[in-house]
Parts: C-alpha cells; structure tokens; sequence
C-alpha cells in the first residue's frame, strides 16, 4: 500500500503535468517529481512534442540527487525510441531505484515495455496510484492509442431550455462573451475542429480560435458530402489548414473547385450516400489527430450521437428561455421513449460568467 506522501509526489506530478496541455499533443502530458530521502529533488514536465521528456527534464534539474532517489510519473516511461530517445533509459543511467508510475502507457511500443525493463535493470517499478486521475487526464490520448480514433468532443451553446436557436434561426449570441472565449480555449487546446457543409453555408465560420494562445493552429475539417463548400468560405481561408471530406468523389466539380482554393478533398463515402463518419475518424487518427471538436452544425452531431460517436459533451447553458422553437443541440437523434435515452455522467459544472459550463460523458463510456 503506497505511503501518505507517495500520493502527495503523485498529486504534485499530475500538477506539473496539466501544464501541457494542448501543446503535448500527439504525445500525452506527462509530469516527473524525484524524491530523496523525502525532499524534492528535481521535477519536470512535457512541454511540447518533440521536446525532453517529463523524466529527462526532472532528471536535470536534480543532477547527483537522482542516484537513489524515487521517481513518480503520471505515465509507464516510454521504452522505444521516437522523437527523442526512451525514458526508461535516461532513469536507469540516472541511477533511480525506485518508478511510481500513475499508469501504463496504452501506446503499443511501450505498454508495460518500460515498467519491465526498468525492472530488468533492478529498479523497483509500481504502477496504478491515482490511476483514475492520470487516465481522466490524458483522457483523448488513451481513447486514440486504445481506438485508432481521436476523442470527440461536442460543444454547444444552449439556452435553458435546450434550443440552439430562436424561431427565426437567429443564435448570435445565446451565451456570453465569457462563454465564448472558454470556448474559444476548447478550440485551442484541440487537434482539429470539425463542422458540417449546413453550419458553414449558412454561418460562414473561420474554425480558428481567436483571442487565447495557441501552440498550433488546429485542423480545420468540413463534412461534406456533396462539396458543396463555396472556394470563397472563410472556413478555406490561408489562417489554418483545411480537409474536406465527401461521398461524391474528389474529381467532382465541387472537389475540383474545393482544391483549387486550397483544401485537401478526402472521398469517405458512407453505404447511406453521406461521408462515412467512422471512415473519417479513422482517417484522422492515422494522421495523429488526438482530439477533434465538433462544432456544429446539429445534425450533424444527432449523426455522431446515433453512432455512438462522441466521447464528451461540453453545453454553455445560458440563463435564457427560447420557447418552442424546434433547434435542438442534436437533430435527427432521437429517443423514442425515456428509456432510449442517452444517459450520461456528469463530470462537472461550473460557472463561466453568467453561464453555466456542463461536461459530461456518455455513461457506457464513462465507466
């Protein structure tokens, strides 16, 4: 059973590590706290892909005060060689003799890889304290390792009573500017923001977050079946990158247009005549795109929902009532009866200026 001031190490890990996020990204936050003779000794964090480690950089900042020590890390150390060398090897030579790691590394190329050859080496390797915590962090990070697929998240503003939109289709704006811009770092902190042809006919969206820092800009993807995009869409604009994937075929006159305004047209035709979602999905997972937003429009997230593909739900409910206007936050799903229903877990609630920011997750996901 881990000691009280183990999970206080770990706590302080899982801290450190939380500051990467939305610039790790295809790698998971990870943080690294080394202790000696129960007195920190170095600590460190991933701060982007492509950068040291969480462990390489702890084991720096202690120096000679590594030899012996224990490290506690948010993730199994990784054991191949990618963009920089394995992790497992930079403890060993640091001469650490003991790895409290939060969870194991779902990444095929090391999944138990690393907690093994640590043990080869004579360290004492432990693995699942706060596992719940780690896992619920790097929570896009294992659904693509586990699925092949980033995790999707659907985010909607909503009044009170459910609807996106007025009876005269007027939604600008129903939450507040706070709203907006918490929603605005949603955008930012994922690898690709999607919408369907619907919302950019009739909204024109850029898809790009404005006023937060962004370490990259993300994808920008339009489903659209028929390339119906106009090349003059903002959503096309030079600011970000553009895939558009459809069912008609990428030698269309539409695709044809869609490529000279400078977008990637991907053909993921679906047995319904519509772009394949899973197609799709599986398409952007193999290109390391970890997360993906769905912006909008309705129906094409009551799409995602009646597969059973949304991994998180994000509403902004503002204080407002619309009345019975019929725009839904999901169009075209729907419960025949109370027992259909979707059920989900809260994970939280909160204020965000006068609104309120719900998170929750489909129940049969959220174990």
């Amino acid at each position: 059973m881990p000691a009280p001031d183990d999970r206080s190490w770990m706590y302080e890990a899982l801290r450190l590590a939380a500051k990467g996020r939305g610039r790790t990204s295809p790698n998971p936050m990870v943080g690294c706290v080394l202790v000696n003779d129960g007195v920190l000794a170095g600590s460190g964090w991933h701060r982007r892909a492509g950068g040291p480690h969480a462990e390489v950089l702890a084991l720096a900042a202690a120096g000679a005060r590594a030899k012996g020590a224990t490290a506690f890390v948010t993730l199994e150390p990784c054991a191949h060689h990618g963009r920089t060398p394995p992790c497992v090897q930079a403890l060993i030579a640091g001469g650490v003799s003991r790895v409290v790691a939060a969870m194991e590394d779902p990444d095929p190329r090391t999944a138990g890889r690393g907690l093994a050859a640590l043990r080869a080496a004579g360290i004492k390797a432990e693995v699942g304290l706060l596992f719940e915590q780690a896992r619920r962090l790097n929570e896009q990070y294992v659904h693509h390792r586990t699925t092949g697929r980033p995790f999707v998240t659907y985010k909607a503003g909503v009044s009170l009573d459910g609807r996106t939109a007025a009876a005269d289709g007027s939604s600008q704006w129903i939450t507040s500017p706070q709203a907006r811009l918490d929603a605005h770092r949603l955008r930012a902190r994922s690898d690709a923001i999607c919408a369907g042809v619907g919302t950019v006919l009739a909204d024109d969206p850029q898809l790009i977050p404005r006023g937060v820092s962004s370490s990259c800009a993300p994808l920008r993807v339009v489903v659209d079946s028929h390339a119906r995009t106009p090349p003059g869409a903002r959503v096309l604009s030079g600011e970000a990158p553009t895939v558009v994937f459809t069912a008609a075929g990428d030698g269309t006159a539409g695709a044809m247009a869609l490529k000279e305004a400078g977008a990637e047209v991907v053909d993921a035709p679906g047995s319904d005549g519509r772009v394949s979602l899973t197609d799709m999905l599986q398409g952007l997972g193999e290109r390391e795109i970890v997360s993906l937003l769905l912006e909008g429009g309705a129906t094409l997230a009551g799409g995602f929902a009646a597969q059973g593909l949304i991994d998180r739900f994000v509403f902004y409910v503002a204080p407002k009532l619309l009345g019975s206007s019929q725009s839904g936050a999901l169009r075209g799903f729907c419960a025949g009866s109370v027992t259909d229903a979707l059920d989900l877990v809260i994970g939280e609630a909160r204020r965000i200026g006068p609104d309120l920011r719900v998170t929750a997750y489909p129940a049969w996901k959220a174990g």
